[in-house]
């Protein structure tokens, strides 16, 4: 850990708990229709169509997410209402934190300079960082960057503001695909928060190969291991 002065950060599935939040927000449409539904199967469904829309052209994010329902409604034999649409692409803003990260950033954050770079809108990043409750030194968005992860422009746009060469930046992620391919072909050393050790298949996230230099099932572990003091 020595090694590297910036440390950062997918947010969504790695800092938050996007698949709670998805679920939250995809049961609350289709349990209005009686359509009986099992969790895992959403979630993968989720990340597929999810990969798919944001490998198109830009839109914002919380489009994206309108694009997802309707097509997994498309799947389930009904059409959502746009006022459902809307409401679950603003459903970002209200996604949790899982309960280690916020303790996790403000420990980090006395030895490292920290970054975002996030899959997700400027507006609705703002909203998650209030739960998260640090001051990030950088954020980067899709809106920013006007494309999605994995592409590698996201990860290019954060390491030119960044300022420094990549050995001293380590990327810490949750998602395979997203984050961990593309940053290792950049030349950038990962950690992975395998926040889903405990279950089997990827969950939202497409699933990928990759290997990180180093794994952790959460993020109280890493700042355990990156400052040397486990509380």
């Amino acid at each position: 850990m020595r090694r590297h002065d910036v440390i950062t950060f997918d947010c969504y599935g790695t800092l938050i708990d996007w698949e709670t939040g998805i679920l939250r927000g995809l049961h609350e449409v289709i349990d209005l229709r009686g359509i009986s539904t099992e969790d895992e199967p959403l979630l993968e469904a989720f990340g597929r169509h999810e990969a798919h829309i944001e490998a198109g052209p830009y839109q914002r994010y919380r489009d994206v997410l309108a694009e997802v329902l309707r097509a997994l409604a498309a799947e389930l034999g009904f059409a959502p209402s746009e006022s459902e649409t809307s409401r679950f692409g603003a459903s970002v803003a209200h996604w949790p934190a899982f309960s280690d990260s916020s303790e996790a950033l403000r420990r980090l954050k006395r030895r490292f300079r920290l970054g975002v770079i996030t899959n997700c809108d400027d507006d609705l990043f703002a909203a998650t960082n209030r739960r998260l409750e640090v001051n990030f030194d950088w954020i980067v968005t899709a809106e920013q960057a006007r494309s999605y992860k994995p592409s590698h422009h996201n990860f290019e746009v954060a390491i030119e503001r960044l300022g420094l060469p990549r050995e001293r930046i380590l990327h810490v992620a949750q998602s395979l695909f997203h984050d961990h391919v593309p940053a290792k072909q950049l030349g950038l050393r990962t950690v992975w928060v395998n926040r889903r050790h405990d279950r089997r298949g990827s969950g939202a996230t497409p699933e990928a190969e990759a290997t990180p230099d180093l794994t952790v099932p959460d993020m109280r572990t890493l700042a355990d291991i990156a400052t040397g003091a486990p509380i």
